[in-house]
């Protein structure tokens, strides 16, 4: 569940609040303020500063009907498709995909990333070249608003978060209409069946069935 186990930190931005972390959650509260302090010193010939802390990436590809509020930045040949409702404190890293009717909220998004299809990704990090399927969403609160902890088998880890959706390692692929309740975190390479219901930890190189088991991935990942 440490950083360094679920993410190669140069594909992303956000490296420097990332790096300073244990657990990559750690890093969710200092994402607005590192925003607008990295958004000043990306080159203007680069970004064009579109409105009050937003900065968007002149190869981006924004389409008309979207909401961007900062603080935000966009990166290099990203889409942003129409529908998008961006709500604030969004890294989106370079060649991602924010697509029809997405929403996103106090979040990171390593390059590669794809979020393509009537998604909900609140307080969460998404690692690079992870995607998720259409209708998966994150639930980033508990229903009794309690903190949030992340739970493996017998341990529990208090990470002092009322607001938290999910980790999701490098390589992950979260299947269509999946939920990520609270706290959940995905290791690299892992694989979350459609229509699950995920909470806690999946091992890297495991697959999270729909019926709660956890497998071990067989083949060998690229």
């Amino acid at each position: 569940m440490k950083t360094c186990e679920m993410y190669s930190l140069q594909n992303t931005l956000a490296k420097p609040i990332l790096s300073d972390t244990t657990y990559p959650w750690e890093a969710l509260p200092k994402i607005g303020n590192f925003l607008i302090e990295l958004g000043k010193t990306l080159s203007e010939e680069e970004y064009e500063c579109t409105d009050e802390n937003v900065w968007i990436s002149k190869t981006a590809k924004i389409y008309p009907n979207t909401y961007i509020a900062g603080p935000c930045i966009i990166g290099h040949h990203t889409e942003v498709r129409p529908g998008a409702f961006i709500r604030g404190n969004v890294l989106a890293g370079e060649n991602c995909v924010i697509g029809n009717s997405t929403e996103l909220k106090n979040v990171i998004l390593f390059n590669n990333v794809q979020v393509p299809h009537y998604n909900y990704v609140g307080d969460s990090i998404l690692g690079y070249k992870s995607h998720m399927g259409a209708g998966a969403v994150t639930s980033n609160v508990k229903q009794d608003k309690t903190l949030v902890t992340v739970r493996h088998k017998e341990v529990k880890v208090e990470t002092g978060l009322k607001k938290f959706g999910a980790m999701l390692g490098d390589n992950v692929e979260v299947g269509c209409g999946a939920v990520l309740n609270p706290g959940t975190v995905v290791g690299k390479n892992a694989r979350v069946y459609p229509l699950s219901m995920v909470r806690g930890f999946v091992r890297e190189n495991h697959i999270y069935k729909n019926d709660g088991t956890i497998v071990a991935i067989s083949e060998p990942q690229l």
